[in-house]
This record gives C-alpha cells, structure tokens and sequence, in this order.
C-alpha cells in the first residue's frame, strides 16, 4: 500500500514555479540584519576602534556570498548531494581540528588575519546533508528500523562530533542545534516515537552531566533559574538583555536611540541582537519578527509534505530543526526564558559563517520546491525508490524546455 502511494504520488510530479515566498521572507529578515548592523554599527566601532563602515561593509558581503550559495546550492541534485557529502565530513574534521591547533580548547573560530570562521556552523550543514543521506538510504534499504543499521551509526557519529564540539570547543549550544537537526531527520523518516524517545532521554541526561561538570555551565543554569540574584556579575548579560528588551516597550525607542549596545548589553551584535531588536522596535516589531520566522518556517514544513523525493524532504526537515530550534534558543535566552548558549540568531546576527551556511541550506529547500507534488506526501515504504529517480533523473538544476507551471499546493 505504502510503495503505491508513492509511486502515484510520483506521477504527480511537474517541474514548477518554486517557493518564491521562502526568497521573500528570507531577504527581508536579511534585510533586517543589515539595518540593525546600520543602526548600531556607532556605537559597535566606538568600542572597537575599527573604521565606521567596517561592520556594515562585512555584513553585506556576508549576505552577498549567502545570496551566491543560495543561488548555488539550489540548482543542486541529490546525486550531487552524495558526491560533496564526503568531501564537507573531511573539510568539517579539518576545521574543527584547526580552532584547536590554531586557538586552543575551548575556542570556537578560526581567525586568520582579519579573517573568522566558524567550524560549527559547516558541521550543522553537513549534518544536515550527510544525516539526510544515510536515513535516506536506510529507509529505502528497509533497515531503518534496524538499531545497528542506523541507531548505533548515528549514535557513534554524534559521539564524535559532541567530543570536538562539546569537549573540544566547549560549545554546548551548537551542539543543541545539531541534536535537533538529527532529530528532525529521523522524525520525518518515520523512526519509532519509542526509540526517539529513549534517545531523547538519553541527550538530555548528558546535557545535564555536561552542565553539572563545569563550573561556568552550572553557573549560566543557575543564573537562568535566578537571573536578578547577581546582576553586577555572573547575571550581568542576562539582566541586561531583560533591560534591553524592557525598555523597547510598546513600540521601541527607535533606530538611532539604543543605549544597550553602547557597551551595556554584551556581544549587542551576534548573540544578543535580539534584546538590541526589541529595544529599537519593541513588542509590537519582535512580534513581527517572530510572525516573518514563523512565515518562513511554514514554507519549509509545506514543502517538506509536498516533496515525493525522500533525501530532499528529509533535508527540508533538517533545515527546519536547524534554524527553528537556533530561533528559539537566541529569543528564548534573551527573554530569560532558557539558560544564555551564545547561539546566533539566524539571518540577523553578525556573523558571515552562519549567513553563509544558512543561505546555502535554504537553496536546498528551495530547489526542492520546485519539485513537489500537489497532493501531500505522507510516507515513504520500506523498498522506496524514489531517492534513486531523483538522482537518475536530477530534477534539481535541470532547466526544462517546456516547464510545468503548478503551485505546490494550493495556497
């Protein structure tokens, strides 16, 4: 019954229009970023002591090679997928390997010259891409139930990366991120509720080892709990983000009239721009934000029903986990609503690595869109073939003479 519903399911199939909304959406939160960066870049160089435009200028071109991988990546093929996915674990180990060698433990980027970059951040596209292909292939095999087929790989290979993330780079909350990621990808991929349950379980009691253990974790964890309690030190960012976001009230204090990000509110233009946004725009312009985040978001999730090519839609929903578990950890810890993790904010914060992978993981998602059926794709069967007749046939990337012009679904 199952292999029939997507063998119909792929006769629906028609090259169309894709999911212009998502393009939409995307430049304006990226839009939104650069303007911040416009409005607070002052008060960013007065501490710094670099030239006036030297903030604006980088986060412009962030966006402009994010637009380029976007471009890229989403004429891609899943064929293609399969031929990069060993060169991005190679290029991932030799980053993270690097911050080490070059920094030290416990730092996170790699800085040469007046350049940075963030190994995190190509470790959650890579996830994102090699996870998608190996649950894939598990799924189509019929092993995806299989624990030492698929559970134990993916336990093993995220041992590995919590040892040079968590240990290594002493970055617990990317690590969140890329659990959710997987988690997502296995999800979608119909793995039972028990076992995802158990391994839920699992994370989080290691999550609560790994606080317990450190001195400085235990110390965010309790300030979480009780962030009044020491303002003047270890609650200092946490009670300055609630006086950021406080004093936007109703409708913000406006572009030009921060007072946080003057030296107040710490990392104003990365981890805490969300606390600068609502100072500037108040209650009234983070519910818009939150109502443009959630826009996006839907679009992924319709396009991941829509989609009858099995390693694409799980891509879509490893995006998805990616850059809506990120939103909800940055505005969650600026709320005082979850423990600070130094996660960026996605399209927003300064910061080229994460602009440029988080473009480059939504042409994925809008390369898919323009492949999707117009009924909704509920399961794959055991024996699916699907992933092998997108990669035979390469729909993502291939310009047809006489292109099917259908909508997704509806709308």
């Amino acid at each position: 019954m199952r292999a029939r519903q997507v063998r119909s399911t792929a006769q629906d199939v028609r090259r169309h229009k894709p999911d212009y909304l998502l393009v939409v959406v995307s430049g304006i939160l990226l839009s939104i970023g650069v303007l911040l960066m416009v409005a607070i870049s002052p008060a960013l160089t007065a501490q710094s002591g670099v030239p006036g435009s030297y903030f604006v200028t980088r986060q412009l071109m962030a966006c402009l090679i994010g637009v380029v991988l976007f471009l890229i990546f989403s004429r891609v093929s899943t064929k293609t997928l399969r031929l990069i996915s060993k060169p991005l674990i190679v290029a991932s180990a030799v980053a993270a390997m690097l911050v080490v060698i070059i920094s030290g433990v416990a730092f996170r980027w790699i800085q040469i010259g007046g350049l940075s970059f963030q190994p995190a951040e190509l470790i959650k596209f890579t996830i994102v891409i090699v996870g998608s292909l190996f649950v894939a292939d598990r799924v189509r095999e019929g092993n995806y139930n299989d624990d030492k087929k698929t559970l134990v790989p993916i336990g093993i290979g995220m041992a590995v990366v919590a040892f040079v993330v968590v240990i290594l780079e002493r970055d617990l909350g990317s690590m969140v991120v890329m659990v959710a990621i997987m988690l997502s990808i296995m999800l979608v991929a119909n793995i039972p509720l028990k076992k995802l349950f158990i391994l839920g379980a699992i994370i989080v009691a290691l999550g609560g080892v790994m606080i317990a253990s450190t001195p400085y974790r235990r110390d965010r964890f309790s300030t979480f709990l009780n962030p009044s309690q020491d303002c003047a030190f270890e609650g200092y960012h946490a009670c300055q983000a609630l006086i950021a976001v406080g004093s936007g009230g109703l409708v913000g204090l406006g572009l030009g009239n921060s007072v946080q990000a003057y030296g107040y509110l710490p990392e104003a233009s990365n981890d805490s721009i969300f606390a600068i946004y609502a100072e500037k725009f108040g209650f009234a312009g983070s519910l818009l934000l939150i109502v443009l985040y959630g826009v996006l978001f839907s679009r992924i999730i319709k396009i991941m029903q829509h989609t009858s090519d099995m390693t694409m839609r799980l891509v879509s929903a490893g995006v998805l986990g990616w850059l809506a578990v990120q939103t909800a950890i940055n505005i969650g810890a600026m709320l005082g609503l979850l423990p600070l993790k130094g996660i960026t904010l996605p399209f927003i914060s300064y910061g080229g690595t994460s602009i440029m992978f988080v473009m480059a993981s939504l042409g994925l998602v809008f390369g898919a869109s323009a492949v999707t059926s117009a009924r909704k794709v509920t399961s794959f069967g055991e024996g699916s073939m699907q992933s092998d007749e997108r990669e035979n046939n390469s729909y993502v990337g291939r310009r047809y003479s006489r292109p099917h012009h259908a909508s997704i679904v509806r709308r």
